[in-house]
């Protein structure tokens, strides 16, 4: 094929776009293809139109990895289909990031690996091979960077964590703390996997800060329990008005250099902005409190991201999509070992 193609290619810039499309494995072609070279719109809908290399980490940095999965939602379904919109909005994203310099695909190598072989009928296969992947994720130094899928996938990606670093940190970013004890009586869902994490000591509780949370609850305790386990839970009303740099320059100072995980659930962000979500609850944070929050993780021990609850059945004009794009991508800026030049 490629013998098809290069006498047609008038300039080393389209030679270099298809010996990436075609040479996955060299660290040579690590980074996105630019919109110069090919629009946004062709090409394949990997992430950020990275290159794909399904299910091998051996030889990256970090990776981004789908897990269409949202069993273990009550309500509206359909943030299983959140990794393949937010991989299509992506398309858009540039290499570098204009207002901090980072330059993540200079000093890291990534690919997107494709989504986890979900089992949409049977949940605790689907946990286990959540957590079987992701520990291969680990063993091999790579940091993994997940679309979700509901926030039920965070508990066994945990599991893998805890297995590399022990028990982490948290930031995680939401309208809802997920920590109830069960769901219509089931132990794993949405709604519970910090609970579980605790319970099987994946998680340092003294450093595990809940940001964004507001929302009516069920009984007076549903937050009592989190509490108790020393969880810092900053009410979305704390956020109001005001930026959320102070907040993070405290949260990095407790962190110090431990591992912590970054788990983002787009409801932690108004729905006047990112609408397509299950759950979601006015008067929450703004787009730029929560750039406030992922930028304020640079200098943290960041040992892996998610990014959850997006529902394309809700926003089919891709809106919240796009929004998840961005903010993954700022994840990826701020891993250890990306400079920033601003």
């Amino acid at each position: 094929m490629m013998s098809v193609l290069l006498p047609q290619l008038k300039s080393m810039r389209l030679l270099h776009c298809f010996q990436r499309l075609f040479s996955v494995n060299s660290r040579t072609f690590d980074g996105p293809i630019s919109g110069d070279i090919l629009p946004d719109y062709a090409g394949l809908a990997t992430m950020m139109r990275l290159p794909f290399k399904e299910n091998d980490t051996s030889d990256l940095d970090a990776c981004f990895v789908g897990v269409p999965f949202d069993g273990g939602t009550k309500g509206r379904p359909g943030s299983r289909l959140g990794p393949k919109q937010i991989r299509e909005l992506s398309t858009m994203l540039g290499n570098y990031h204009r207002n901090t310099g980072a330059a993540p695909f200079e000093m890291l190598k990534v690919a997107d690996i494709g989504d986890i072989n979900v089992n949409p009928h049977n949940m605790m296969k689907t946990l286990e091979e959540i957590t079987k992947t992701y520990k291969n994720i680990f063993d091999n130094g790579c940091t993994p960077l997940t679309l979700g899928g509901d926030h039920t996938i965070t508990f066994p990606i945990l599991r893998a964590v805890k297995e590399k670093h022990g028990p982490v940190g948290l930031v995680h970013i939401d309208a809802h703390s997920d920590t109830l004890d069960s769901v219509y009586g089931e132990k794993i869902t949405y709604g519970t996997p910090f609970r579980r994490a605790v319970e099987e000591g994946l998680l340092d509780t003294q450093r595990v800060f809940q940001i964004g949370l507001r929302g009516s609850i069920n009984t007076p305790n549903d937050l009592q329990w989190a509490k108790e386990q020393g969880f810092h839970m900053i009410m979305a009303t704390e956020c109001w008005h005001k930026s959320l740099v102070p907040l993070m320059k405290t949260i990095r100072e407790q962190m110090g250099d431990k591992p912590v995980y970054l788990s983002f659930d787009i409801d932690g962000i108004d729905p006047a902005f990112c609408p397509g979500t299950g759950c979601p609850e006015v008067a929450g944070l703004t787009i730029f409190q929560s750039l406030e929050i992922i930028r304020g993780c640079k200098g943290i021990n960041i040992v892996g991201t998610d990014l959850v609850e997006v529902n394309p059945l809700i926003d089919r004009q891709g809106t919240t999509a796009l929004a998840a794009a961005n903010l993954l991508f700022e994840m990826l800026c701020i891993l250890p070992g990306v400079k920033h030049s601003q």
